[in-house]
């Protein structure tokens, strides 16, 4: 299985086909939601309206801070099961080598 990390530099195509992993939060070293979905700008957006997800809401969490692209729904799936199963410490570790800054990337995904 291998996946793309999603780097602030990098700018989402519209075209790309598969799955994203990605995580949300409220702040920096905040509470965190990894989720899973086809299209990573439109599933943001629910986050950030408050209609995404009961988790997300009730915490607050707009803040995109690290997404993953693979080919296909299915490893995107099998991924973030995986990630839902780390510590939380892991987790932690994962967003800092993507994204040391904990930069809100929604900008960044919409090109």
């Amino acid at each position: 299985m291998t996946g793309w990390r999603f780097a602030p530099r990098f700018a989402i195509l519209p075209s790309m086909k598969g799955g994203w992993v990605y995580i949300m939060t409220n702040k920096p070293h905040g509470v965190l939601y990894t989720g899973v979905c086809a299209d990573v700008v439109e599933r943001v957006a629910q986050h950030r309206a408050g209609t995404g997800s009961t988790f997300c809401k009730r915490y607050n969490l707009t803040r995109l801070v690290y997404a993953e692209h693979y080919p296909t729904i299915d490893e995107a799936i099998r991924r973030e099961k995986a990630i839902k199963e780390w510590r939380r410490a892991w987790k932690l570790r994962l967003i800092v080598e993507a994204n040391p800054t904990w930069d809100d990337l929604w900008e960044t995904i919409q090109g």
